[in-house]
């Protein structure tokens, strides 16, 4: 779960040319140093995650928060949204520098872009530290169930995760379930672990890793018949029938794709695909890749839920996210009928209806 570090120093305005705004913020009081990009509010406000992660530099802070937030516009439009693409990083190891005094800090620093930014949880934040985001700032989504919020995201990004799978079996072999199918899981945290019994329930045989050894006794503790590899290296050289990455991004490399027995790819994390052309090498192979930004839209319709005048309703998130299986099968039959990647098509997919339903060229304020 590392982010690769670059040596090329980062150009913001050159790399984040297709962004709308990109914010830092520092507050030395409480050892602070966040990043806010929003990249389109073409649909509505930006909404996505606070990753809190100790990057090696600022510059690959700002590289993931331009990928990710460039993503959540995406994955926003796939999933019918009316909502644009935006991510937020906070630079630092969460286990020592999180603290309520650095969370509503920078839950003043989100409240000064007036809602073009709406915050929620991520990879080192959970719903108790959003608790504490809104404290000071009236643009939080993904609070504890106690304070009217959603919760845990991470359920529905697994169960959309898993509609995805289904969708990815049956144009792999005729039907939409992952009974008797190995399933190789990168990554059992937040999300994997909810995935990995949603798989164990419909029968598959399941493998899983990860760099946190608790993580996978836990799971293993969960379900006796799930079996565990030492490394990511050892479970990718396994026999699959699917790989599921559910950690950090630029999981699916050149090396990755040359010996994966997978037919299908189909996993939660972010940004899969470790550069362009990736998408092409897959497809050459027959593996049948199901988008990432589309199948782990869970958690943003869970979170987006909470926005509802009425109040959130899991039930009618968990409805919405049912729908990622159609949405998988409509984007890998129009790669099929294209001749093109799915990662090709969902972006058309994406791309058409935020040109044809946004405000086109507009900026969100309010």
């Amino acid at each position: 779960m590392s982010v690769t570090p670059s040596s090329s120093p980062v150009d913001v305005f050159e790399l984040g040319a297709e962004h709308e705004q990109v914010v830092f913020a520092s507050d030395p009081a409480t050892g602070l140093r966040a990043i806010i990009a929003i990249h389109s509010t073409a649909l509505g406000p930006a909404l996505g995650g606070t990753r809190f992660y100790p990057y090696a530099s600022t510059d690959d802070a700002v590289r993931d928060v331009l990928d990710l937030s460039r993503g959540m516009s995406y994955k926003a439009a796939l999933a019918g949204l009316d909502l644009g693409g935006g991510k937020a990083v906070i630079i630092g190891d969460p286990a020592t520098l999180k603290s309520e005094a650095l969370l509503r800090a920078y839950g003043r620093f989100v409240q000064t872009l007036g809602g073009r930014y709406r915050t929620a949880c991520d990879i080192g934040t959970f719903s108790a530290d959003m608790d504490h985001v809104a404290r000071e700032c009236d643009y939080v989504t993904g609070r504890t169930v106690a304070h009217g919020g959603a919760g845990d995201s991470s359920v529905l990004t697994a169960y959309g995760v898993f509609q995805g799978m289904r969708a990815a079996a049956q144009v792999a072999w005729g039907e939409p379930t992952l009974a008797g199918r190995t399933v190789g899981v990168a990554g059992v945290g937040k999300v994997g672990r909810h995935l990995v019994r949603h798989l164990v329930e419909d029968g598959a045989d399941v493998v899983v890793t990860d760099v946190h050894a608790p993580a996978v006794d836990a799971v293993v503790a969960e379900h006796p018949g799930v079996r565990a590899v030492a490394t990511t290296e050892e479970l990718v050289a396994s026999p699959l029938d699917v790989y599921a990455p559910c950690a950090m991004g630029g999981a699916i490399s050149d090396e990755v794709v040359e010996v994966l027995s997978a037919r299908v790819v189909c996993g939660a994390a972010n940004n899969q695909l470790a550069h362009p052309g990736v998408e092409k090498a897959l497809a050459d192979r027959g593996i049948v890749y199901a988008p990432d930004y589309c199948v782990n839209a869970g958690g943003l319709i869970q979170v987006a839920d909470e926005l509802d005048p009425a109040g959130f309703s899991f039930e009618r998130a968990q409805q919405r996210a049912t729908g990622i299986f159609d949405t998988t099968l409509a984007i890998l039959a129009h790669a099929e009928a294209e001749h093109v990647s799915p990662a090709l098509a969902a972006d058309r997919i994406a791309e058409a209806r935020m040109r044809d339903v946004g405000r086109l060229r507009s900026i969100w304020v309010g």
